[in-house]
């Protein structure tokens, strides 16, 4: 079964693709065969992060039409907040994406976060190893932008572009330092508004080596991603930064990061809250928590 599924899907068969994605999403019985059976691939992630508001939907937009036009097949994973009733993704910003579900070089998927507190979907490493494998020359991951989504796409992506808007002047000097370390590419969206020049100015300053952890100098570039002004120069980034990534070590962290989070999503398998709550409720308030935690 399993090997049809696989063999389909990287003869790039989008319905097998979005079928399997949602038995892997799902947890259908046997799904980790599927995941054992896939082939090692070095297909580049992006990852694109950054506060609601700051236009990301509209930048991956003009970058999937970018990479159509260059004849570049492109897989989007879009992780939204779930819905409060059942779950599933709350799907707005798809609308300014809607021209590219017809095409075959562009395969687009809305996942939920599910209530994952860093807000991105709990699966979301096994989904793009499995798109990995449908052959795409790029893999774009949209996040919500909210919690610690920011740093945990560092795990994921091997590219992470964090998208800021000019109002954003202020927040830039009380930023985590988290977001300023993960960051491979800042890119100042909504160039054509006032003060587009002086966050780029402050961020320069922010990121220059003397003054960060950065061994060398993170690019800030300008993009006003509703007119499509500025996506070619972030394409070259983007590649210029791939290419580097290949010959550095940061791959080895991305795969050691990437199995210390399946690695322990595993072994959590199977614990329930509520049965975990009975249970303590069972032993009252007088024990020794570690011990219980030990036996358990």
């Amino acid at each position: 079964m399993w090997e049809q599924q696989l063999k389909e899907i990287t003869e790039g068969n989008s319905k097998t693709l979005a079928r399997c994605i949602s038995l892997v999403e799902n947890e259908a019985a046997g799904y980790e065969l599927l995941l054992q059976m896939l082939p090692a691939n070095t297909v580049p992630v992006i990852g694109i992060t950054g506060p609601p508001g700051a236009g990301k939907s509209t930048l991956v937009d003009a970058l999937i039409s970018l990479l159509v036009s260059k004849g570049k097949r492109t897989g989007v994973l879009c992780v939204d907040p779930s819905s409060p009733f059942n779950l599933g993704a709350l799907l707005g910003d798809r609308i300014r994406m809607s021209e590219w579900y017809d095409n075959p070089d562009v395969f687009i998927r809305s996942l939920a976060t599910r209530g994952s507190l860093g807000g991105l979907h709990p699966k979301i490493i096994e989904i793009c190893d499995l798109m990995k494998a449908a052959g795409f020359d790029h893999i774009i991951v949209e996040t919500v932008g909210v919690g610690q989504s920011e740093i945990e796409i560092a795990g994921l992506a091997d590219i992470t572009a964090v998208v800021l808007v000019p109002e954003a002047g202020d927040e830039v000097q009380t930023m985590k330092a988290g977001l300023m370390e993960i960051a491979d590419v800042f890119i100042v969206n909504k160039a054509d508004r006032p003060g587009a020049d002086m966050l780029v100015k402050n961020l320069k300053l922010m990121l220059a080596p003397a003054f960060s952890n950065h061994s060398e100098e993170v690019p800030v570039i300008k993009t006003t991603a509703s007119q499509k002004e500025g996506i070619e120069a972030l394409y070259k980034i983007i590649g210029d930064k791939v290419s580097m990534q290949q010959t550095n070590s940061k791959r080895f962290w991305l795969l050691a990061e990437k199995a210390y989070q399946l690695i322990q999503q595993k072994k959590m398998h199977g614990i329930d809250k509520a049965v975990l709550k009975k249970r303590i409720e069972e032993k009252g308030t007088d024990f020794n928590l570690y011990k219980f935690i030990r036996d358990y």
